[in-house]
């Protein structure tokens, strides 16, 4: 079967671009930026982001493009004859099913946020409002349910389409209308009352911040590290994928530059529009760490403050249909991951479609669960639910491993090595791979994984 192609620069862009887009960007970095030190963060998340993000990913999209295959076959198509890289198919497929499991749950959070939003629900709304309007959306299952699956329809129906016709097309219009709907909510927050103080606080270096962080200095550097890493969605082949639906008219460095600075460019606009929205109506809370971290930075801080804007509702529902588009562009990139590999395995688009969108909706209900019936099982200590057991298999295990087995399978003689993968990089006008990187490509990226794989367990169990 000929491989498909995806029909635009344009369109690989934007949809390597959703696949790493997702809900990281809204509620982890502009709360972690914020809460290690402003600005410091900022640039040492640049510099990781260069040194770790960028070249995995150009490995990823070189492996993809040079095997015109899925993960599932593409190691056997590149690896030396008798060697065993293929082994790791199989984890980093699992990887995908993973990440869907969770992030289909999270995804009808942002939907059902957004049409609370349409139903006027956050007006006149306060904080204790706002928790129990979040309680009861954790409360009911079926709810959690529907929206869930919702969200993996709309993947399916995305990916039976085929990557020309139904994931660049629909991808393409959804992220135009994500960084379009990023530019008007910008905009407003911008100009709110008291705006200024919000982005001090957000952006300005704030060495006290730093003094607080669990570890100091060391702490910031570890969560900087770990932004930058998680970031792009690299270590379990969703960006091989689309580098085998790539031409080969452009080399990879420059579009894997491309890719992580629209990733970025999002990731700082969201904090550009939560913070000076938050200092515009209660700048108390910004000095309140509990509100301005993870999903209740989201749910339950910005309600409130959406609430006593003018035209907060109507804000509401856009900054959540934006969340929606964020998360909806990952589902249907990693879902597309998951298709792609058992079309390799045999099976037709259609097929592969039906069987593993539904499967997908059946294993998003233990994450659901976990945050009602099952509530009492606390798989990582007291207060975790399924979702963080999930979300660590594939943040601190599948990804870092399968970075690191991509590191050195594009970098040394036992796998397909530096020459065969600059050369593949290479191909095309663009920013080219030099000789001078194939030292630390070969021995310091390795380690610097190496070592935080072993900081994300040890933090995890300490």
């Amino acid at each position: 079967m000929k491989r498909e192609q995806l029909g635009s620069r344009l369109g690989f862009i934007l949809l390597s671009a959703g696949c790493a887009i997702g809900i990281g960007n809204v509620w982890r970095f502009p709360s972690m930026a914020a809460t290690n030190g402003g600005a410091i963060f900022v640039l040492l998340y640049f510099v990781f982001l260069i040194a770790f993000g960028i070249p995995i990913m150009t490995m990823e999209f070189a492996m993809g493009r040079a095997a015109q295959a899925s993960p599932v076959k593409m190691y056997q198509k590149l690896e030396p004859k008798g060697s065993k890289w293929h082994w790791h198919r199989f984890p980093a497929l699992a990887g995908n099913y993973l990440l869907l499991m969770f992030y289909t749950t999270v995804a009808g959070w942002m939907l059902q946020y957004f049409v609370f939003g349409t139903q006027g629900k956050f007006h006149g709304i306060d904080q204790a409002g706002s928790a129990a309007l979040n309680g009861e959306m954790m409360n009911n299952p079926l709810m959690m349910f529907l929206f869930a699956t919702i969200t993996m329809v709309i993947g399916m129906v995305a990916c039976i389409g085929g990557v020309k016709k139904g994931i660049e097309r629909i991808t393409k219009y959804m992220m135009l209308a994500l960084l379009a709907l990023i530019l008007v909510l910008v905009v407003n927050s911008l100009f709110l009352e008291n705006a200024g103080e919000g982005l001090s606080f957000y952006l300005v270096p704030n060495l006290d911040a730093v003094s607080k962080v669990d570890g100091g200095w060391f702490g910031v550097i570890v969560n900087a590290m770990g932004q930058a890493f998680f970031t792009l969605s690299i270590g379990m082949g969703s960006m091989a994928i689309f580098g085998s639906y790539l031409k080969k008219d452009r080399s990879l460095l420059g579009e894997a530059i491309n890719i992580a600075a629209l990733d970025t460019v999002v990731a700082i606009c969201a904090g550009l529009i939560i913070f000076p929205a938050i200092s515009s109506q209660d700048p108390a809370i910004l000095q309140n760490p509990d509100a301005i971290s993870g999903p209740t930075l989201i749910f339950q801080t910005l309600p409130p403050i959406f609430a006593n804007m003018p035209m907060g509702d109507f804000w509401g529902a856009v900054f959540f249909l934006f969340l929606s588009f964020a998360a909806l562009s990952t589902i249907i990139a990693v879902f597309e991951n998951i298709v792609a590999s058992w079309m390799d395995m045999g099976f037709s688009r259609l097929k592969a479609c039906l069987i593993n969108g539904i499967a997908l909706i059946l294993l998003a209900i233990p994450c659901i669960l976990g945050f009602n019936v099952l509530s009492g099982f606390q798989p990582l200590g007291e207060g975790s639910v399924v979702l963080d057991l999930e979300d660590f298999l594939v943040s601190k295990l599948l990804l870092p491993v399968g970075s690191l087995l991509y590191v050195i399978f594009c970098t040394t003689r036992y796998g397909w090595g530096f020459k065969k993968f600059k050369n593949e990089a290479n191909l095309g006008k663009g920013l080219k791979v030099g000789d001078w990187m194939r030292g630390y490509l070969t021995y310091v990226l390795p380690v610097m994984i190496a070592v935080f794989f072993v900081i994300g367990i040890v933090q995890t169990f300490a």
